[in-house]
């Protein structure tokens, strides 16, 4: 990164942070993928129950391994040999876990996280039950506004997401949402595939319960 680039990401970084601070959550910028593992670590406790949202971002930054440290007691959504309905009691029980670690999809400069989902388990539990929020997000999710964030799900996350997951959709074979064709189209304009991931949305602007949701942001660029 250029001084000039770091100069422009750093700026939109604090722009947004201050934004969502606004908002009632507690904000962390940070250098890299070693240092938003670092922030994460710190923000938990020692035996705390840990539910964890589907991430490359997390991945990345190795904190997917971290949280498997004997040191917490970590809800696996991805032990091997799991059904579907195990699969399914994990994602409950992470509702009402002490933390839930997890990305966004989009971090507007206005303050907002959006998030869109397939089952509606990773928004409910940023929503509503774990006591602690912990989102790490590169500076590559940050958009302009709601509407940015919409479209960046649409042209950018979605896709990537759904060819990561080798699921065969629409926008796997096009690279956008078949919803882009539409002038003014809207939020949950979409195919209609089984395969479908973008079925819930969710939109955290200001919180009532101050510093529940802890965001890290990263000067670098991570997940989709």
């Amino acid at each position: 990164m250029n001084v000039d680039t770091e100069s422009v990401v750093y700026s939109r970084l604090e722009k947004t942070a201050n934004a969502l601070r606004a908002n009632n959550m507690e904000v962390f910028i940070v250098e890299n993928r070693q240092k938003a593992m670092e922030k994460t670590e710190e923000l938990l406790s020692e035996g705390d129950r840990i539910g964890l949202g589907g991430s490359v971002t997390l991945n990345e930054c190795k904190i997917t391994d971290l949280v498997r440290s004997k040191k917490y007691r970590f809800i696996d959504r991805y032990e091997a040999g799991l059904t579907a309905e195990q699969i399914r009691e994990r994602h409950i029980e992470a509702l009402s876990a002490d933390v839930y670690i997890t990305s966004s999809n989009a971090v507007t400069e206005n303050g907002e996280l959006y998030n869109v989902d397939g089952n509606g388990n990773r928004i409910a539990a940023i929503a509503y039950g774990p006591g602690k929020v912990i989102v790490v997000a590169g500076y590559n999710k940050i958009t302009p506004d709601l509407k940015e964030a919409i479209m960046r799900v649409k042209r950018i996350a979605a896709p990537a997401n759904v060819k990561r997951l080798k699921i065969d959709g629409y926008c796997s074979k096009t690279g956008e949402c078949i919803s882009c064709k539409t002038e003014n189209s809207e939020m949950s304009d979409g195919c209609s595939g089984q395969g479908r991931i973008c079925c819930d949305y969710l939109i955290s602007g200001y919180q009532r319960e101050k510093n529940r949701i802890k965001v890290i942001l990263v000067a670098e660029k991570l997940g989709y």
